[in-house]
């Protein structure tokens, strides 16, 4: 369908700022530039607290946002890792989100600060992501959460942390709910007919995404599924998955790619592409109709995994 109103107008902001015009901002500028991103309303919770998770490279950043809940029931805990390709953003980007998430699904959330390139390449970003799933399963009373009921999820390049976070805990062990991939990258060969069609003009743009897998990658091997799950030999097994795109954005057939690609593996998936829209528009409800709708979607899909995880759990006690 055609570019929907809202995304159109969304793009022409972006297209207005200064910033937005620079032949190559730094880094640091980048960086800059994204802190002053966010301006919608915070729900309050009976508790957000950041604290910290021993990871391979010190301490890992994590911010615990708990709902309201029954007293003496551990709720289900969901691990979110945040986009920014690998190289910017961090729990601020997200904290929105990740307040409604936590309420509205009824699970604890934390949030992962992980480690950022240029400073801190491949497999760093992997380390702690996994680091913090795996203490939320194994030290889960000091989170307070259920250790049977563990879903991961992410945006963007913090999807690709997510999909790669459910390939360990599968081969290492460690049971997940669920995995949420929010326009995720998938691979690092950038070639498919959506990254040609909107490479430029529709606020992810495929050079600098380049440009970003390239300091995130560093000399490791593009074809690693620590990098590229869509390259991954065998995807049976894994948690059950959602996977969201948007019709305008170049990660769209990658992530499209992987969402068949389990369900021909067998893994239970729920694939939807929302028309009309670009890349972004799932952590702004405020400026797009079908963020508020696809956070709908991923509500559904967390509590059905979780109350599912809570009754198996039951049964077989």
């Amino acid at each position: 369908m055609p570019l929907h109103p809202q995304a159109a107008e969304f793009l022409d902001m972006l297209h207005s700022w200064d910033a937005f015009n620079l032949p190559e901002p730094t880094i640091d500028e980048m960086r800059r530039l994204t802190d002053l991103a966010g301006f919608a309303e915070r729900r309050e919770l009976p508790q957000v607290t950041d604290l910290a998770v021993a990871g391979a490279g010190g301490p890992i950043r994590v911010r615990l946002y708990r709902p309201p809940a029954a007293p003496g029931v551990a709720p289900p805990a969901l691990i979110y890792l945040h986009g920014g390709g690998w190289v910017l953003g961090g729990l601020d980007h997200v904290d929105v989100g990740c307040r409604e998430l936590a309420a509205r699904v009824g699970c604890v959330v934390l949030s992962v600060d992980y480690r950022l390139a240029p400073e801190h390449r491949f497999p760093a970003a992997v380390e702690d992501a996994w680091a913090v799933t795996a203490a939320a399963v194994r030290d889960a009373a000091r989170f307070g959460v259920d250790p049977g009921a563990v879903a991961v999820a992410g945006d963007s390049a913090g999807g690709n942390l997510a999909a790669v976070v459910a390939l360990l805990a599968r081969d290492r062990g460690l049971h997940l709910a669920h995995q949420l991939l929010i326009y995720p990258v998938t691979d690092t060969a950038m070639n498919t007919p959506s990254h040609r069609a909107f490479a430029t003009g529709y606020g992810l743009d495929g050079e600098g995404l380049g440009r970003f897998m390239k300091l995130y990658r560093g000399s490791a091997d593009p074809a690693d599924p620590r990098i590229a799950p869509l390259r991954a030999p065998v995807l049976s097994g894994l948690a059950p998955a959602t996977v969201i795109t948007a019709e305008y954005d170049i990660l769209r057939d990658e992530g499209e790619a992987y969402a068949r690609r389990l369900a021909e593996a067998g893994v239970e998936v729920e694939l939807r592409r929302f028309e009309g829209m670009v890349h972004s528009f799932f952590l702004m409800p405020e400026i797009f109709d079908s963020g508020a709708e696809a956070q709908e979607l991923a509500v559904r899909r967390l509590r059905a995994a979780f109350d599912h995880a809570i009754s198996g759990e039951a049964g077989a006690a």
